[in-house]
């Protein structure tokens, strides 16, 4: 059964959430059509335009990204702090760039006199448009119309572009996020789109791999994506729990280990981050080639799954087994 959105994204347990959405019959609507070889790859640069500039306006960043042909997957960071200390005007200011304002909070806007009644209303759109940016079903809403407005207009027709419904998976500690990650950023590779990360367009690790070479010339390129933890300083509050150096040798050692023409090739050294959380190296590479049918709506160790359930209210927990993996004990 279809559990409800309330029940599948709960921020009490995590900040980190796995978002999947496809074409419409999963047909290669934003790739080459295998059977009109028709071309829609121009589609890909509006899907990451879009996301980049609604990662702006919400108070949610995005950690990683893979714009395929026929599905795209993101992994998104609610970001509650900076939601809070939004102020109302700022509030109001990012909802504007989306959606056009009531002349009530236009008059707000601008200072001029109003009712107790008339600012009591104000408050109240202001409260939930405040809401509505830290929403990932809002985030998703306007990143899915937008590109099925645009790809409707373009092919003369109406109806669905996308399926119904996004797919959510909560990743509820450091394991799972970084298991995650790397499964979205390897998609090409395991899609043989593909054979080298580096060759990835379109997906978060080929972008950061260009910043990457850009701070090594001394040039600076604004990214949009939520930074890694940065190597001997303190961590920062709303960054990702891993220094990128060994997060890109971990990518680049995963996608050689899963090629096809390596099979049972791996490496003799063990990535760092491996160690570190104590995950064995067949279990990470089973975790990361089928890593959404391993887990249901969560994804993370028994005890974060079990919590988890509880406070989203759900009957059952699903994925013990790559609970297990992921602990190291697989």
């Amino acid at each position: 059964m279809t559990l409800p959105r309330g029940q599948l994204i709960c921020p009490e347990s995590t900040p980190y959430y796995h978002v999947i959405s496809r074409c419409v019959r999963r047909a290669f609507l934003c790739g080459i059509d295998h059977y009109t070889q028709q071309s829609y790859e121009h589609r890909k640069p509006w899907v990451l335009d879009k996301l980049k500039q609604l990662a702006s306006i919400f108070t949610i960043d995005v950690c990683a990204y893979a714009i395929m042909s026929n599905h795209y997957h993101l992994i998104l960071h609610i970001n509650l702090a900076e939601n809070r200390n939004l102020s109302d005007a700022e509030v109001a200011a990012r909802w504007q760039q989306l959606f056009a304002m009531p002349m009530l909070v236009d008059d707000w806007l601008m200072g001029k006199e109003q009712t107790g009644a008339e600012q009591a209303v104000v408050a109240e759109l202001i409260a939930e448009w405040r809401s509505r940016l830290k929403n990932i079903s809002w985030f998703m809403r306007c990143l899915n119309e937008d590109i099925a407005r645009k790809a409707n207009q373009e092919d003369s027709c109406k109806g669905h572009f996308w399926e119904g419904r996004f797919k959510s998976q909560a990743l509820l500690d450091e394991k799972a996020l970084l298991t995650c990650m790397t499964y979205v950023d390897l998609n090409p590779i395991r899609a043989k789109m593909c054979q080298r990360v580096k060759d990835q367009e379109f997906t978060s690790i080929y972008e950061r791999v260009q910043q990457y070479k850009a701070k090594q010339n001394d040039k600076t390129v604004k990214s949009e994506l939520l930074p890694f933890e940065r190597q001997f300083d303190t961590r920062q509050p709303h960054e990702i729990p891993f220094y990128f150096e060994e997060y890109l040798q971990l990518v680049d050692w995963t996608g050689r280990a899963i090629r096809d023409d390596k099979r049972g090739y791996i490496p003799a050294n063990q990535p760092n981050l491996l160690h570190e959380l104590g995950i064995e190296q067949d279990s990470w590479l089973q975790l990361v080639s089928h890593f959404s049918r391993s887990f249901g709506s969560a994804a993370g160790s028994w005890e974060h799954l079990t919590a988890h359930s509880r406070n989203a209210g759900h009957c059952w927990t699903r994925g013990q087994m790559a609970c297990n993996r992921l602990s190291g004990f697989g």
